[in-house]
Order: structure tokens, then sequence, then C-alpha cells
């Protein structure tokens, strides 16, 4: 038993709703996106933003689709009140986006709020104050009837202004603030009071909006109450139901997908999770996620570096390296296992011409989202074959037989682990190519001819030696054949070519041809090599050659061309 002080805390109490239908349901569309990176995201930055950042922060939601942006607390900050001014002043609101603005229910802050609003189009009014058991309790010393009537009272006065502003179409979102720690039958007290006080009907709807201002349970509980409040709201048809998940626990995104299942219809959230604390829950993922099923996120995320980069400048955070979907290690693989499964995934693909996707281990294209294959397989000390094959092959259109993968990996590896860290792609190549391509010490081959006698075919080979020149001749059914023929009686030991493949490096009239040889070396030792030049036959004598030098045993032809 850990020594954790345990008895200072008390689990979360489970809903009385034994007649839930969210687990039984599938989402099947994407929700009323809000951001709130103008205001929840921006109040929870060090540095908060200034007008330029605010500004492309601004721009680029409206780009990506958002039809309803949080743009900020205008009564409670002057940055934020000439934002405001400055976006409808200078014309920057589409017709089709609506801009929302933060307020607690009192009345000077809503009064200054409705100023900043003024010559909008449309607008949203978000009255909020805190309705939970423990602020009521030791912050407000206030009971449940004057918490609700500080609702009520601030409703009424939104809807007096509103109607005094007639050029703008106000809507009301009303939130209870500590939701999550709030009784729900009183959060549905002071909601069905606030609709009565708004005049909600199907053309006058109400934004009921419920926050996780505090996660303080399991995803199932939040879409317990979620629920709870969708089938108890007196007037739930002229209400909008929207969920503001935080991430304290670490499982906004699961709520929220959850509190969807659950009857919500809208979410607030922020670009790639900000927010204060643990964050607000992001709104990259869960778009993402719903793409990943199939359905319309109805945002565009389709250059999620551009997004990623525009963030990361805006906030002045990082956007961590294992994020979904967007971290810059997502769509790669270290292990060797997944390394197989991601190529083979990609060949099968590629074969089949298959429209769905299906590869192991990248729920989605990597392309859809503005990412390339080239990053997906990365080398390290827990990298197997798979991983510098796929990387010669990709990279450098290196196709190495299985066995030649197998043995060069092996080097690749131990060189991972004496650097403690990754091996490049260019460092995986020069290491193949420096052990295994057109080895030339201490034997090189300068020239080969063939001539034909009848059926038989005479092959002459002038090969360089550390000593000198030596000239080689046999007979064979082809110049590889012959080219063994004459280096096993020169070695004194029998040649034999175990394994062959060749192919082209390249395109064109510029292409290289390149050979895979593995010898068999006096029927114990096995060798590889690898050729590469314009021509095939050249390529071949070039790998044989090369497995020759690797395995040391070229010294004999050496000696024998210094005897003579």
């Amino acid at each position: 038993m850990s020594k954790m002080p345990i008895h200072k805390y008390r689990t979360f109490a489970a809903i009385d709703l034994p007649a839930r239908t969210w687990p039984s349901r599938v989402l099947a569309r994407a929700p009323l996106w809000c951001s709130v990176d103008l205001r929840d995201g921006n109040q929870a930055l060090v540095e908060p933003m200034g007008p330029e950042r605010k500004l492309r922060m601004w721009k680029e939601l409206v780009r990506m689709g958002f039809k309803q942006i949080e743009v900020g607390f205008p009564a409670a900050s002057q940055p934020d009140f000439d934002f405001v001014r400055h976006i409808i002043d200078q014309g920057l609101i589409p017709d089709d986006v609506t801009i929302q603005v933060l307020t607690q229910a009192r009345p000077e802050l809503i009064t200054r709020s409705f100023e900043a609003i003024r010559g909008s189009k449309r607008a949203i009014m978000h009255l909020y104050n805190s309705t939970s058991t423990l602020q009521r309790r030791v912050v407000f010393n206030m009971d449940r009837a004057a918490i609700r009537q500080i609702a009520v009272d601030g409703t009424h006065l939104v809807k007096q202004l509103a109607d005094a502003m007639p050029e703008t179409d106000v809507q009301l979102q009303y939130s209870p603030e500590s939701f999550t720690g709030t009784e729900l039958d009183f959060a549905q007290e002071v909601c069905d009071a606030v609709m009565e006080a708004w005049g909600a009907c199907s053309h006058r709807q109400v934004i009921l909006n419920l926050p996780a201002t505090v996660e303080m349970a399991t995803p199932n509980i939040y879409a317990d109450q979620v629920e709870w409040m969708s089938t108890h709201l007196v007037h739930r048809a002229h209400a909008i139901l929207s969920v503001h998940p935080h991430n304290d626990r670490g499982t906004a995104v699961a709520a929220a997908e959850l509190a969807l299942m659950a009857g919500a219809d809208r979410v607030e959230g922020t670009l790639f999770g900000n927010g204060e604390r643990t964050g607000n829950v992001d709104l990259i993922t869960l778009s993402l996620n719903l793409f990943s099923q199939g359905i319309d996120p109805e945002l565009d995320v389709s250059d999620i570096d551009g997004l990623k980069r525009m963030v990361e400048h805006v906030n002045r955070l990082p956007v961590h390296p294992r994020h979904p979907y967007a971290g810059e290690l997502v769509y790669t693989a270290f292990s060797g296992s997944h390394q197989d499964a991601i190529k083979k995934g990609f060949a099968a693909r590629e074969h089949s011409k298959a429209e769905l996707w299906e590869v192991p281990y990248l729920p989605i294209d990597p392309a859809d989202v503005g990412r390339s294959y080239e990053a997906v397989i990365r080398v390290n000390s827990q990298s197997g074959k798979s991983g510098v094959a796929y990387v010669l092959e990709q990279d450098f259109g290196y196709v190495l037989p299985k066995p030649l993968s197998v043995e060069l990996s092996q080097e690749v590896q131990a060189q991972a682990e004496r650097s403690e860290g990754e091996v490049s792609p260019d460092s995986i190549r020069s290491m193949f190519e420096r052990s295994y391509v057109n080895r030339s010490q201490p034997l090189s081959i300068r020239s080969h001819a063939s001539e034909t006698h009848g059926e038989l075919e005479k092959h002459r080979f002038a090969i360089q030696t550390a000593e000198g020149a030596l000239s080689l001749e046999s007979h064979g059914k082809g110049p590889l054949d012959a080219f063994v023929r004459a280096l096993s009686r020169q070695l004194g030991a029998l040649i034999q070519i175990e394994s062959y493949a060749e192919h082209a490096l390249g395109a064109g009239a510029d292409a290289q041809a390149v050979a895979y040889v593995a010898l068999s070396l006096a029927g114990e030792q096995r060798a590889w090599g690898v050729g590469s030049h314009e021509s095939i036959v050249t390529a071949s004598l070039s790998a044989i050659i090369s497995a020759l030098n690797r395995a040391g045993v070229a010294s004999s032809a050496s000696e024998t061309a210094a005897a003579e």
C-alpha cells in the first residue's frame, strides 16, 4: 500500500440515471464548434497575445471554418475591448461568423460588454455565474436562491440591452460555472429560470453551456450529467446544449465525445488544448477523431503543420512531439515490428489501389493533414531490419534482399546504441555503401570481355590486386558463372552464388544498375556484396568482388598476382 494521503479525497458520487442511453449511441456528425482561443486560451498564457498575434489567430480560426468564436472578455480587459472593436470597425467579421464575448452576471460588466459589440451584425452574450456547492459555501456564502437570482437578474439586463440594440442579433449563452461541482437539480433549476427570463422559444434559443470548469470525475460521469440535464430541462427544445470541458484529469477529449453522445449539440475548446491549468478540450484532436471515422469535421485541418506553427507563434507554447495527429513524431515508428507492419501496409495499399485507408498503426493518412510518408520510418536502437530497409528504399531507391537487410540492421543498431540516439537516413546510406557497395580493396574489376565458340562462351576478366594486374579466363553459362569459376580456381576454394538480385536505381538514360550477391565460400562462409554501375554486368561482377573483399579472402589472389 502506498503512503499517499488518500484519506483527504473521496470518490465522486455516481449519477442516478438507470435509463441512460448514451453508451449505445454513435457519433454521426460534427457538433457546433466554438473556439475560445482568443478568450479562455489567451487568459491562460504567461504572455497574453498582443494585437498582431490576436489578429493572426482570428484570421486562422475564420479560415478553418469556425462559425462561432469567443473573442474576449471586453469588460475585464482593455486589450480585449479594443480587439473586439477593431474587428467590428474594420469589417473583419464574415457574414457567416458570430462573435462571442464573456461577462460575469454583474450589471456594470454586462453594460460594458454591450458597448464592445455595438455595430456587429450578430453576437453571443456569454453570461455566467458560479453555481457549485463548494463555491456557494466558501467563496460567496450564498444560498441557492441568491445564486439563482444573480443569473436571472443578469439575464433580464442582457435582454433589456439587446432589445435596445436592434441592429445586432444578440443570442444569450448562459453557463452555470463549475457545473460539474453543482447539484444537478440546482443546475437545472437555474438554467430553466434563465430560459424563462430570456423568453426562450423556437426562434429565440438559448445556448446552455455546461462547463467542466474543473474535471472532477471520469468521462462517463460527465456524460451522465449532460444526459440528465438534456432530459430534465423544461424547455429542452429551445436550448442549444453546449459543453466546455477542461482537462484536469487528462480526459477532456473523451468527456467531450461522450457528452456529444449524451445529447450535447455544441463544443467549446481550443486548438491543441491550450488553457488554464491542464488546458481546455483540444478541438484539433476532436475534429480529427471524427475525420478518422469518416465524419466530416466541418473544420479545415488539412495543413496541420501550418496550424501548429501558427499556434506556437501566437501562444508561445510548444505543441508536444507526441500530441495526437500534430506532434512531430506522430507519423514515425521506431519499433521494428511497427516499421515492418507500416511498410507492408503501404505496399498492400499501393498494390490494391484501395480507396479505404487501412495501414497498421496509422489511423489516418498523414497526407490528409499535410504530412508526408517520408518521415514514417525512423531508425534507432529499437528498430529492426524493416526500418533500415524502408529508409534505403524510400529515400534512396535501394531494394535490399531480406537477409542483407537483417545483416545491415545489426550494424545500424550497434551504431544507434553507441550514439544513444537516432541514426539519420543519410548515415544509414553511408554505412550501407561504405560496407557493401563497390568495395575495391584489395580486389577490383577493371574490364571483362566475352566471345562465343559454337555453343560455348569464353570470358576474360582483368582484375586489379594490391600487388598488380591479374588476368582470368573461364567458360561458363554467363559472365557471372564464368567469373566465380575463374575465381574459385585462382583462390583454390569453391565459390558459389547463393543469392542474386538486381534492379535499376533511378530512371531514364542515367539510371544505375544495382546488383546484390550472396557468396558461399568453401561451403562454409557466407558474404554479401553489392555492385552499382551503368552496366548490369559490371555491377554484378563488382558485387562479387565486394563480397570477396568483405570476406577477407581476396588476399590469396593478391599473393598469386605477386608471384606471377
